[in-house]
C-alpha cells in the first residue's frame, strides 16, 4: 500500500540544526533578553535590506503599534489603511486613538492604489491625515513613489506594512530598492511569524532613516524608559509611557540564524512560485495568480489565486473542503477589515468594491521553502479536480 502523500500546509516555518544550535547556544548565554543578540540582530537585519536603523520588536502588532507612537500619532487624526490586510495595520491606529479611513484596492492585486488612496483622503473630510499605510500585500510592492507623493500632500507620513515582504526588492524608473530600506517609507514594519519568510518564533522589526524616530521606537519599545546622560548607574526616566515590546536574545538568536539563510530561503519560494504559474496555466481562467505588479520582483509570503467560484459552480467552503481531503491546505488572505463589526459599528458600512471582488475570489494555497519540486503540480491537480463538474 502506498504512502500517503503528505499533507501541505498553507504555510510553516523553516527550522534547521543550526537554528536549534543557535538556540540551544543563546540559553547558555548570559543575557536571555537586552543583551547584546538583540543590537546583533538588529544591525544584521539593516544591513541586509538596506536600511540605516532597525529596532526589533515582540511581533508585526507592536511593530506597527510602535510605529504610531514614533511618528506621535494622535487621538482624532486620521491613518489611512487597505482594507485588505490583517486586523493589526487598522489597530495599530486605533491603539493611539486615530481614526481609520479604509482605501480600496486594486481587485487584481488586493494592493492599495494611489487611485484608491486618493478617494480615501476626500473621504478624510479635511481631517488631519496622520499615516498612509500601504501593505505589501503576499509580498508584491505597492506603487510606492506615487503614493509617497499623494501623502507628501496631504501632509502625511508613509508607513509601509511590509510584514509579507521580507525580501522583496522594486525598480521604479530604473532605480532598484528593497522592502524597508525606507527610501520611501519613513518607518516599515516586518512580522517573523513562523509562516513567514524568516521567523524568530513571534517578533517583528522596524526600520526608519531617521535616527530620531529609531530612539523614539527604542524608547517605547521599553516602557518609555530612558537614561539621560551622565546620570547614576541606577537613574531612569519616563517622560511618556510606553510598552513591554521587547525580542528576547534567545528570539534574535534564531532570528540572525535564520537570516544569514535568507537568499537561499527567498530563492526557493521565487523558484516555487514560477513553478505555480506554470503549474496553474491550464485552470486560467478559471483561477489565476494574483496580479503582479510590474515593478515588483517579490520574495512571496502568499501563493494567492483567484478563482471565478460561480464559474466553477463551487463555494470556496466547498473547494477549500475539497483540497483538505487531497492533503493541501488552503486559506483566506483576508476578509475586507472594514466589514469586521467593531468598525462597522464605528464608522458604518462602506462600499469597497475593490476589497470586495478581491476577498469573493482569493486563495491562498501552500508555499515554504521545505515544499518539494513536485508539490505546485500535486496542488494544481488537487485544485483541478476541486473545482471540476
Amino acid at each position: 500500500m502506498a504512502a500517503a502523500e503528505p499533507f501541505l500546509a498553507y504555510g510553516r516555518q523553516t527550522i534547521e540544526d543550526d537554528d536549534i544550535a543557535a538556540v540551544a547556544a543563546a540559553l547558555s548565554d548570559d543575557f536571555l533578553t537586552t543583551g547584546p543578540k538583540v543590537e546583533a540582530f538588529e544591525a544584521a537585519f539593516a544591513g541586509a535590506v538596506g536600511a540605516a536603523h532597525a529596532v526589533a520588536c515582540s511581533n508585526g502588532t507592536a511593530a506597527l503599534h510602535l510605529a504610531m507612537l514614533a511618528l506621535g500619532v494622535a487621538e482624532g487624526e486620521v491613518c489611512i489603511v487597505p482594507s485588505i490586510t490583517f486586523l493589526a495595520t487598522a489597530n495599530a491606529a486605533r491603539y493611539v486613538g486615530a481614526e481609520v479611513v479604509f482605501a480600496d484596492v486594486d481587485p487584481e492585486s488586493g494592493l492599495m492604489t494611489p487611485e484608491t488612496l486618493e478617494a480615501a483622503i476626500r473621504r478624510a473630510e479635511g481631517r488631519r491625515i496622520a499615516a498612509v499605510l500601504p501593505v505589501h500585500l503576499r509580498g508584491d510592492i505597492a506603487e510606492l513613489p506615487a503614493l509617497r507623493a499623494l501623502a507628501d500632500r496631504a501632509g502625511a507620513v508613509l508607513v509601509e506594512d511590509a510584514c509579507h515582504a521580507l525580501g522583496s526588492a522594486m525598480r521604479f524608473d530604473g532605480a532598484a530598492a528593497c522592502a524597508g530600506d525606507n527610501r520611501y517609507g519613513a518607518l516599515a514594519t516586518f512580522s517573523f511569524h513562523p509562516v513567514k519568510t524568516l521567523t524568530t518564533g513571534e517578533g517583528g522589526m522596524v526600520t526608519a532613516a531617521d535616527p530620531r524616530l529609531a530612539e523614539r521606537l527604542r524608547r517605547f519599545r521599553s516602557h518609555g524608559m530612558e537614561k539621560p546622560a551622565g546620570a547614576d548607574p541606577w537613574w531612569y526616566e519616563m517622560a511618556q509611557p510606553g510598552f513591554n515590546y521587547r525580542l528576547p536574545d534567545i528570539l534574535c538568536a534564531l532570528g540572525l540564524s535564520q537570516l544569514a539563510k535568507l537568499p537561499r530561503l527567498a530563492e526557493r519560494r521565487r523558484t516555487l512560485a514560477r513553478r505555480y504559474e506554470a503549474a496553474l496555466a491550464p485552470l486560467a481562467p478559471l483561477v489565476r495568480p494574483a496580479a503582479r505588479p510590474p515593478w515588483s520582483d517579490p520574495t512571496l509570503h502568499l501563493m494567492t489565486v483567484l478563482i471565478d467560484f460561480a464559474a466553477a459552480g463551487r463555494t470556496r467552503r466547498q473547494a477549500m473542503d475539497a483540497l483538505g481531503r487531497r492533503g493541501v491546505g488552503t486559506q483566506v488572505h483576508y476578509i475586507p477589515v472594514h466589514r469586521q463589526p467593531y468598525y462597522r459599528a464605528r464608522y458604518g458600512d462602506l462600499t469597497l468594491p475593490g476589497a470586495e471582488a478581491w476577498y469573493a475570489r482569493c486563495l491562498s494555497l501552500p508555499l515554504y521553502p521545505a515544499m518539494e519540486d513536485a508539490d505546485p503540480d500535486r496542488v494544481a491537480g488537487a485544485l483541478a479536480e476541486a473545482l471540476a463538474p
